[in-house]
């Protein structure tokens, strides 16, 4: 357990260093530290000692070593870009199959319609000015939305600590994504760099820890 909370310090460590390298437009640093940001929440997976289960730490693993290419890819200039979209699609689908593992499929109308909601004002904002990348931009929305819905039914169905924690980072997910498609695709965001990535690696953190089994008292 020690070793979950020193590569969790770690990980937001170097997080915070990597946020302040994008004020200090130190390239090399960035290239450094953005994915070896998500390299240690991976292995906070991994280092947890009781998992809710072992095919859900395998899931969430996956899912953050997706998010480890989308990184690498968002590093790279912009024709880079619609790969680092499908390495995050992909990893959000491990995520949602993850949650429905612990919880199996759900659908309560009151949890769905908040993200559907949300899912129409946020494609009405981007829809003129996404162009060409209209479908897979849907594709993507339709896919984080549901990661982000399937969170909170594994919250509504278990109620307990590990659910919670994945609720709070899909909706963190769904936060910084919709902050990242605002500032590429409509208008600059002040803070950008800081408001995303504060938002993106405090998703997968809580993600990781989603996977601790915390009816164990150590």
């Amino acid at each position: 357990m020690v070793a979950s909370w020193v590569l969790s310090a770690a990980a937001i460590l170097s997080g915070a260093i990597y946020i302040w390298t994008t004020y200090a437009g130190a390239q090399t640093q960035r290239f450094l530290f953005k994915p070896l940001t998500t390299a240690l929440i991976l292995g906070v997976v991994f280092a947890l000692p009781d998992a809710v289960s072992s095919l859900y730490r395998v899931l969430i693993a996956v899912g953050i070593l997706f998010s480890l290419a989308g990184d690498i890819f968002l590093l790279l200039p912009n024709n880079w870009f619609l790969w680092g979209l499908v390495s995050f699609l992909i990893a959000h689908l491990f995520f949602i199959v993850g949650y429905v593992e612990r919880a199996s499929i759900h659908m309560h109308w009151h949890l769905l319609a908040p993200f559907a909601f949300y899912g129409v004002a946020l494609l009405y904002l981007l829809w003129p000015h996404v162009a060409d990348l209209r479908l897979p931009v849907l594709i993507y929305a339709l896919v984080l939305l549901t990661m982000g819905w399937q969170a909170t039914e594994l919250w509504w169905e278990m109620r307990d600590l590990a659910a919670l924690l994945a609720m709070v980072g899909a909706i963190l997910f769904v936060v910084s994504d919709s902050i990242l498609a605002l500032d590429k695709f409509r208008a600059p965001i002040p803070h950008r760099d800081a408001l995303i990535m504060g938002t993106y690696y405090g998703a997968l953190l809580l993600i990781a820890w989603s996977v601790n089994n915390f009816a164990r008292v150590y």
